[in-house]
């Protein structure tokens, strides 16, 4: 199983939008099918909303692919 953290501008950000950015969906139609067909997880469950609010500290499995997601910190 490969863990990745995922870093977010801001809070919270569409399902969707994560696999696509991360290219783990080569759009975001791609993203939303795989998403509605019950191939992502998030905190444990199977999540079916394309548009599902993601939050830092939230985890997304898809397949052996771990994402841990987390706020990006303003450094000015």
């Amino acid at each position: 199983m490969t863990k990745q953290i995922v870093r977010i501008n801001k809070s919270p950000v569409e399902l969707y939008k994560i696999l696509k950015f991360e290219n783990i969906a080569a759009s975001g139609g791609q993203a939303k099918f795989m998403i509605v067909d019950g191939f992502v997880e998030v905190n444990g469950s199977i999540e079916t909303q394309k548009r599902k609010k993601i939050y830092p500290g939230d985890i997304i499995k898809i397949n052996d692919l771990v994402l841990e997601i987390q706020l990006l910190q303003d450094l000015s």
